[in-house]
């Protein structure tokens, strides 16, 4: 699917977790102008259905998804919303089965073989490791990825400045996930996102 592709060319996807509504474009506003048009809007608050509405029909061309995805409702309405591909922290089979209705990309979390060749047998070809800092990062990424060469993986959670270039280097990782960025004022996200940029772009 193309939303992979996207993925790939932008390296990095800004986690978002948005407290109040009226943050939403100052936030979008400092991505785009820093050079990262993209956020995965996660649902852990309560204005999150209204932050991603809000953020789609200001910056349509930007690649903008939902996280924390754990049912089929919430898949459902943030795809109604316009979302571009769908994260969650875990594997959830109804969510992956009304993402490969609609053509979106899903992005379940995995971390043990067990659950990625459970992602396998759901026709998933890119997981989600998450937390990536947590289940021993990069080691245990290429471990999992000898038995599974099938597979692509966005490393998330602990992902920063000081080590998003080690994981990028290898080859099995499609991009990270990342919201180191996306802390402080709409300028100093603005300021951490074109370094961000810069780095991963090796400008």
């Amino acid at each position: 699917m193309k939303g992979y592709k996207k993925i790939e060319e932008l390296k990095v996807i800004p986690v978002v977790a948005i407290e109040k509504v009226e943050d939403t474009l100052p936030l979008m506003d400092a991505l785009v102008k820093g050079g990262l048009p993209a956020a995965e809007i996660t649902f852990r608050t309560s204005c999150a259905s209204e932050a991603i509405k809000l953020a789609i029909e200001h910056y349509p061309d930007a690649y903008i998804g939902a996280g924390t995805v754990i049912n089929k409702d919430q898949c459902e309405e943030a795809i109604r919303l316009g979302c571009k591909f769908i994260v969650s922290p875990g594997l959830s089979k109804e969510v992956a089965e009304v993402c490969k209705a609609h053509g979106i990309i899903y992005l379940p979390g995995c971390v043990t073989p067990t659950e990625i060749m459970e992602a396998i047998s759901l026709g998933i070809k890119v997981i989600k490791f998450f937390p990536a800092s947590n289940y021993g990062g990069l080691a245990t990424i290429k471990a999992l990825c000898a038995p599974f060469p099938q597979i692509m993986v966005m490393p998330t959670g602990g992902i920063n400045e000081k080590n998003v270039m080690e994981y990028l280097a290898y080859k099995k990782i499609i991009g990270c996930g990342g919201s180191w960025m996306v802390k402080g004022t709409p300028e100093e996200i603005y300021n951490k996102t074109k370094e961000a940029v810069a780095l991963i772009r090796g400008k």
